[in-house]
């Protein structure tokens, strides 16, 4: 006969058991709470961003194809607009087709103020003429980007911490090749909306 000590180590070892096992089963049910929880803040953000897509497309819906796109990259949206939209070869100043879409873009931004706006400014690989006002591609970058940062800011009355002024000079290309078709490509730029959710 097993002797009762025997009968009693036995019992606690399987009471430490049971014990663990619980601990186990309320830990899983705990992390699939918390994946439950995680999977719902993506859908809303999936969502958040697609919604900002479709308001951003209507608002300017009279640009797209003629040098403006529009789509969602990495869980943000990309409003990447051609040079010829903007800007004259060579300078920061945005023309007046380029700022009837800026208008419209700030009215957007006015009305969502949790979204993070950056604005990066890419060019081609041709260096600029020397001795100008502009000394490189990446002065015309930034200067291009903060260009488009003052109109949005001043039309939509929109708070500056909101902004992020980059520029990416040549060093971003969309096209590699030396070609004048790829390097109108990399004349770009592009704004990027972050919800802040």
């Amino acid at each position: 006969f097993p002797s009762h000590d025997n009968r009693q180590g036995r019992e606690d070892e399987v009471r430490r058991q049971e014990e663990q096992l619980a601990a186990l089963m309320s830990s899983f049910t705990a992390k699939g709470t918390r994946v439950e929880e995680l999977e719902g803040i993506l859908r809303k953000q999936e969502e958040v961003v697609q919604q900002l897509r479709q308001t951003v497309a209507q608002a300017l819906l009279g640009f797209e194809g003629r040098g403006l796109t529009i789509n969602i990259r990495q869980g943000k949206v990309y409003v990447s607009l051609d040079e010829s939209l903007l800007f004259a070869s060579g300078s920061a100043t945005v023309d007046r087709a380029g700022q009837a879409a800026l208008v419209e873009l700030a009215k957007v931004l006015a009305a969502n103020p949790d979204i993070t706006v950056m604005i990066e400014g890419h060019t081609d690989d041709v260096p600029l003429r020397a001795g100008g006002p502009i000394r490189d591609n990446w002065d015309l970058s930034v200067l291009r980007a903060t260009s488009i940062i003052r109109i949005l800011q001043r039309e939509g009355n929109i708070n500056p911490a909101r902004f992020i002024a980059a520029g990416r000079a040549e060093f971003l290309p969309l096209d590699p090749a030396r070609t004048p078709e790829a390097r109108r490509r990399n004349r770009r730029t592009e704004i990027i909306l972050t919800p802040n959710l």
